[in-house]
């Protein structure tokens, strides 16, 4: 199994939206993968509730049964539609990958 992890440091206001806005609307439209991409075993999108400066305001946790899953999943079009919107809205961008 293959598990696919992103943390996101978010812009204070972007694409007409505070970070909380922009938080829910990358957490709605991140979910709504699964029913569109099959390769997608698990997905879940959580928003930060920490204030400490050290924090990422999202996370993104995936679970594939291989590597050409991911790819499969990265290459989606309606993930490259939504990978758009959070490369609008970000600042930073972290990422592991990892097998189990």
């Amino acid at each position: 199994m293959l598990k696919h992890v992103v943390m996101w440091k978010l812009k204070d206001f972007a694409e007409s939206g505070s970070k909380q806005d922009n938080a829910r609307k990358m957490k709605s439209e991140l979910e709504g993968l699964k029913h569109k991409i099959k390769e997608i075993k698990s997905i879940e999108v959580g928003i930060n509730v920490n204030d400490s400066a050290d924090s990422y305001d999202a996370v993104l946790y995936c679970e594939f049964d291989t590597r050409d899953d991911l790819s499969t999943y990265l290459n989606h079009p309606a993930h490259i539609k939504a990978a758009d919107f959070v490369g609008k809205v970000r600042l930073e961008r972290k990422v592991v990958d990892y097998e189990t």
